[in-house]
């Protein structure tokens, strides 16, 4: 796999995990799935997430659900190693509707 689309894969799963984690009713205007790109190997190996990982994806929580529903990255929010990075995080799964 080539550069690019090695970090293509890797910001999709950024934003899985932003799915994954948590709802909730944060404006467009701060959702960022590029800040997720810090998680990347993480999400793309398992490793343990980075402070800064963590960091950002409590900031972003608000957004998961909105990043849920764009089928850019929809198939990436059942991701294992997204479910890990969230736990590592203590971030809270949200229930999405």
């Amino acid at each position: 796999m080539d550069t690019v689309m090695r970090k293509q894969a890797v910001m999709a799963c950024a934003v899985l995990l932003l799915v994954v984690l948590a709802g909730g009713g944060a404006s467009a205007a701060s959702c960022n799935a590029g800040q997720l790109a810090v998680c990347a190997a993480a999400l793309t190996s398992g490793a343990k997430p980075s402070m800064a990982c963590c960091s950002n994806l409590k900031a972003q929580q608000g957004c998961f659900c909105q990043f849920a529903k764009n089928p850019a990255y929809s198939r990436y929010i059942n991701s294992p190693n997204a479910r890990k990075v969230v736990a590592a995080c203590g971030v809270a799964l949200p229930r999405c509707s």
